[in-house]
């Protein structure tokens, strides 16, 4: 048996939920509605249909002037209903709207009245510009009102500052995140304002995290650790941008498009995204060239002291690395792998990929060091003979008269020969 708060199986409300007439979400909006909300609408109704039948307006009577009653406050219903989910500042604005638009019709009407039109086309124009001003003035006012959140008080009135704000901004790319140097260049201030990150940027960077490929995840989760890094520095501000550019499909291509979009700046490692931004005449921020820039100074003559780790293209060449990572090419050093060498440069050239110095080696050090070689190897000869037991020198050869006949006789006791 049901209880007593149980619903019939036939009731109107199980009927149309077996048929999907109500939806569910809607059925269970109505239900969680408090009941004193729903007496004072019934009581509404009924004072709106009761007024109605009771003064007649417009000449109706009976049935007709009830049915206008209800009709008014179905009005006012829905009119609450679609209130309820709007925001403040648009509920403002078109308040603020709706009497600027009866203002504007209370002077047309105050001009109206002073013509000699008739009454019927005053009447007109009077409440035709009632209702189109006031309709004007609540749309207008809404969809205006909602932007008054999004304006600071607190920034200063000046039109300029947006475009100031928008151009400080630099787009990242996912190089550079992976790359991990930013995150360095950033503590030291080096760079201002705020860093944009996309949306579809970090997609790419998710993208690479859950690769199937090892070398490729662990560079997508390395870039992830560097952008939280960098989130969590006082100072610097990272903001995830929702823009999307429509119409292409490459990442590269949208950064390129949203930054000529927004005047903004894009950081990033990759060559020949460097090269595209730049035909387009849209500035670039390359982590590489700031670090070649930042290489010391090496001037042909200039000598130096390097590490020879490999061999080089021809066959008598030699190959080094500095601390920075520049290549240095060595003539002569082919025989000279895995050992510490002075050398005198030659020449720098400037490529793509950063400097690379060309040298020979230094015959004025490599001459004194195998004479300091020699005289440490001589040293080592003279103290491992020495302390042997044996001596390459000639014994010298004693008198038999300088012996004591007492030290060579075993038998004290006994005469000598």
């Amino acid at each position: 048996m049901n209880g007593p708060g149980s619903r019939q199986a036939g009731s109107p409300l199980s009927e149309s939920l077996l048929h999907g007439s109500v939806p569910p979400s809607k059925v269970r909006g109505l239900l969680s509605q408090e009941w004193d909300f729903w007496v004072i609408r019934l009581a509404l109704t009924g004072a709106s249909v009761g007024l109605c039948f009771a003064l007649r307006p417009f000449s109706f009577h009976g049935l007709p002037a009830a049915g206008l009653g209800f009709f008014i406050a179905m009005v006012i219903l829905l009119a609450e209903l679609r209130l309820r989910h709007a925001e403040i500042s648009g509920l403002v604005g078109g308040a603020v709207g709706v009497v600027l638009g009866l203002l504007v019709s209370l002077l047309i009407t105050l001009v109206v009245s002073r013509t000699s039109e008739p009454e019927p086309t005053k009447s007109f124009i009077e409440f035709a510009s009632l209702l189109s001003f006031g309709y004007l003035g609540l749309v207008i006012g809404t969809r205006r009102g909602r932007d008054v959140r999004h304006i600071s008080l607190a920034a200063p009135a000046n039109v300029a500052a947006p475009a100031a704000a928008t151009s400080l901004m630099k787009l990242v790319d996912t190089s550079v995140l992976i790359d991990g140097r930013i995150a360095d260049i950033c503590e030291t201030h080096f760079l201002d304002g705020s860093l944009g990150l996309p949306r579809f940027v970090l997609h790419e960077l998710q993208m690479v995290a859950d690769s199937s490929d090892s070398l490729k995840r662990q560079r997508g989760r390395r870039g992830l650790e560097v952008l939280q890094r960098m989130q969590k520095m006082p100072g610097l501000e990272i903001r995830v941008l929702d823009d999307d550019v429509s119409g292409t499909a490459g990442v590269d291509q949208k950064l390129v498009e949203l930054a000529r979009r927004t005047g903004s700046k894009i950081v990033t490692n990759d060559y020949n995204l460097n090269k595209v931004a730049r035909v387009q005449n849209i500035p670039v921020l390359n982590i590489n060239e700031l670090a070649n820039a930042l290489k010391p100074a090496v001037l042909p003559g200039e000598s130096m002291r390097v590490l020879i780790l490999r061999e080089g293209k021809e066959p008598t060449q030699g190959v080094a690395y500095l601390d920075d990572g520049t290549m240095v090419v060595v003539d002569g050093a082919r025989r000279l792998i895995n050992r510490t060498v002075d050398i005198l440069v030659t020449s720098v050239h400037q490529t793509p990929a950063g400097k690379m110095i060309f040298g020979r080696l230094d015959e004025r050090a490599d001459s004194g060091a195998v004479r300091v070689a020699a005289a440490a190897a001589g040293a080592r000869s003279e103290t491992v003979i020495g302390g042997n037991s044996h001596s390459l020198r000639q014994p010298r050869s004693e008198s038999s008269a300088s012996i004591d006949p007492s030290a060579v006789n075993p038998y004290p006791d006994s005469d000598p020969m």
